[in-house]
């Protein structure tokens, strides 16, 4: 069997290295690169580390909007808008996966979530498991079988059955996790009042959020303190916790290029990378690293 399709949720990293690597890296054209620079320098990093014949690297292409904010425009309100400083940088480290022969995956209306569970659902079909390269817990719903979440930063690595371990919630029930918590960090509102811990506890007797909305008549009577207000609230907001999971469901349905394939890896551009290296001023070390991987 071949192996894993690595699935790099290239935002996260890019985000990072935007905030870690100081702003003194520039390109020819004087415009800050260090985004560029520090994801490059990860992805070097992976690449030697786990020599893929197989990877795909996600990007948020629009960076303001996407489909959900078409079902709830307060989506990721809450965020300052990207400056073009940064936006710059993203279409750099495009241009230095492809030269690297790395499929990209990037869609104006799809998330980097949404391609990266598209890519997975296709090269299962072909017998293959994944390997998603992210922290962002919401992409822990796609965990099935042989494939595995990995933490690059902290190291850790988890299949479907270490999900509720670290969430609560079985894999299976992430999405419906967060229609009843919402989440701060994508300004998904969620049912007010239901925290993490009475979530869980709720899934846990339940199964699904729609079979707790069909027996809300018997959460009175959970173990479970509070549980006539949860059963109020959840009533009242019935609707909010709903539009809360299709916001937090990852659309696997998001178009694919038509080459990925199962994201074999392809050669290098040794041409593109010397333009590139030039233009972003890369220096010696790696240069070499990149025309060697």
């Amino acid at each position: 069997m071949p192996g894993p399709v690595h699935l790099v949720d290239a935002s996260l990293y890019v985000f990072r290295a935007w905030h870690s690597m100081p702003p003194d890296f520039t390109c020819r054209d004087g415009w800050p690169v260090n985004a560029v620079h520090g994801f490059t320098r990860f992805l070097l990093e992976l690449l030697e580390r786990q020599r893929p014949e197989r990877i795909a690297v996600a990007f948020d292409e629009s960076l303001d909007s996407n489909f959900r904010n078409e079902l709830y425009p307060a989506y990721k309100a809450n965020r300052e808008p990207a400056p073009e400083e940064l936006k710059r940088q993203f279409a750099h480290c495009q241009a230095v996966c492809r030269a690297l022969g790395l499929t990209v995956l990037a869609n104006p209306r799809y998330e980097a979530d949404d391609l990266i569970g598209a890519a997975l659902d296709q090269v299962r079909r072909a017998g293959c498991s994944g390997v998603i390269v992210s922290a962002d817990k919401d992409l822990s719903q796609l965990l099935d079988g042989d494939d595995e979440q990995w933490d690059y930063a902290r190291g850790d690595r988890w299949r479907a059955d270490g999900v509720k371990a670290r969430y609560g919630v079985h894999a299976h029930q992430v999405a419906d996790f967060l229609g009843l918590t919402g989440d701060a960090i994508d300004n998904i509102p969620g049912v007010p009042g239901i925290g993490a811990k009475t979530a869980a506890v709720l899934l846990a007797h339940f199964g699904s959020l729609d079979a707790l909305l069909e027996r809300l008549r018997e959460v009175p009577y959970l173990r479970l303190r509070g549980g006539a207000q949860h059963a109020a609230r959840l009533q009242q907001h019935r609707e909010i916790a709903l539009l809360s999971r299709q916001l937090a469901t990852i659309d696997r349905a998001a178009p694919l290029p038509g080459d990925f394939g199962e994201g074999e890896r392809r050669s290098t551009d040794p041409a593109a990378l010397e333009g590139l290296c030039e233009h972003l001023r890369f220096g010696p070390m790696s240069r070499r690293r990149m025309l060697a991987i």
